[in-house]
């Protein structure tokens, strides 16, 4: 092969891979703000006197901010450009991280939790729609890897927070170790593919509010990540009250976050050569329904095995959800604002879900009513994925339609 050839060879291998270690950059600091707390929950209680409603905040704060975000995405991208606004979340991730180094109160540490989290909302409501734009014939497994990617940012966290917290005996230290990432997604998205937007689709908007196929997406989504968040807020704490240790709960996560991202990354491979993405969404709720059964039923028999199975389902879930959502309009600007749209009504219901399960917690004294709520969410879930059928999303985007 020529010299020539050669250098084509890996310019055209950069064009493919450098816009996706970008994505996976970005992707990968989107959890450990959530994920980071749990193995070290006890520790925080202990220290700052938080309750338990108290500390389902540091979940439920970024999960609203993820909520809320998104649904003024439209208004920010008039006032601020793309690059200015991942730039800034980024900036807010990386500084929420500095400031957990050094606080030692309940207050500083939920308002780090709601910085960090607005930065998170405004980084993963934009992301959908580099994928689209990035990577417009193979979306699928683009999404697939930002899936995979965040999934695995807040799996190391919950194994490494820990280890970090112990070698330097503070859980500020587990805590704040989080800013470096998010320095180095900002040099990855500083040194971005430079790309000529297509605007052609700019003045084209629909009012997604009045679309039912809209709520429903978004419903679905919530639904679909309450679990998850429900599991990070309270396994490690779950696997504490069975008698693991701090580390060892944090593990726990890990192992989910392991088969999550099997999950992310199969499912959208698997499903890939057709349009009807519905057997391996039915498939991917079907595996967390036997996940929750067992917690409930048999928790100390398989925790890992139930646990694993649970990642799996909601990394599948995941991807194949916001595939789905892209999949209903074609152009990238438009496929962006109903997936941002569909993650602000999702997060907010998903917001609502740990801060539930606390509650429940509170009340029952064990979380088996918490796992029996996420299974009946499951069930719902199974009916709504019938009404999914590639065959509908035309009529269901359409101009003129309100379904």
């Amino acid at each position: 092969m020529s010299t020539t050839q050669t250098t084509s060879a890996q310019a055209s291998a950069l064009r493919i891979f450098w816009p996706m270690l970008v994505i996976a950059g970005l992707a990968i600091n989107l959890r450990p703000t959530v994920t980071a707390t749990g193995p070290l929950l006890e520790k925080i209680i202990a220290n700052t006197g938080l309750g338990l409603q108290s500390a389902s905040l540091l979940t439920v704060l970024p999960m609203l901010c993820m909520g809320l975000i998104p649904l003024l995405l439209p208004w920010l991208e008039r006032r601020f450009s793309e690059s200015r606004l991942v730039t800034a979340g980024l900036f807010a991730i990386a500084m929420g991280s500095l400031w957990r180094l050094s606080l030692d109160d309940s207050r500083s540490l939920i308002a780090s939790a709601l910085l960090a989290g607005t930065g998170i909302a405004i980084v993963q409501a934009i992301i959908p729609s580099l994928v689209k734009r990035w990577y417009p014939q193979h979306a699928p497994l683009a999404m697939g890897g930002y899936s995979a990617s965040l999934m695995a940012g807040g799996g190391i966290a919950a194994m490494l927070s820990p280890l970090v917290a112990k070698h330097y005996g503070s859980w500020q230290s587990g805590l704040g170790i989080w800013l470096i990432p998010a320095f180095i997604a900002l040099l990855l998205w500083w040194s971005r593919p430079r790309e000529n937007l297509n605007i052609n689709d700019s003045k084209v908007s629909i009012n997604f509010f009045g679309k039912r196929r809209a709520w429903l997406l978004a419903c679905y989504f919530g639904l679909a990540n309450g679990g998850y968040a429900c599991m990070v807020a309270w396994l490690p704490s779950y696997a504490q009250e069975l008698g693991w240790s701090a580390q060892d709960s944090g593990e726990l996560i890990g192992i989910m976050t392991v088969f999550q991202v099997i999950g992310a990354l199969a499912a959208p491979l698997l499903c890939s050569s057709r349009l009807d993405r519905r057997p391996w969404l039915f498939f991917a709720v079907a595996i967390q329904l036997v996940g929750f059964s067992g917690l409930i039923l048999a928790p100390e028999l398989m925790l890992n095995t139930w646990v694993s199975m649970i990642g799996c389902g909601l990394g599948a879930c995941f991807a194949l959800t916001l595939t789905v959502t892209l999949d209903h309009l074609s152009t990238p600007k438009l496929a962006g604002a109903l997936t941002a749209f569909v993650q602000g009504v999702g997060f907010i219901i998903t917001a609502t879900t740990p801060y539930i399960a606390g509650v429940l917690r509170e009340w029952t004294g064990s979380f088996q009513a918490s796992w029996l709520m996420l299974l009946l969410s499951l069930m719902l879930m199974l009916a709504i994925t019938i009404r999914l059928s590639p065959a509908s999303y035309a009529k269901a985007m359409s101009l003129s339609s309100n379904e």
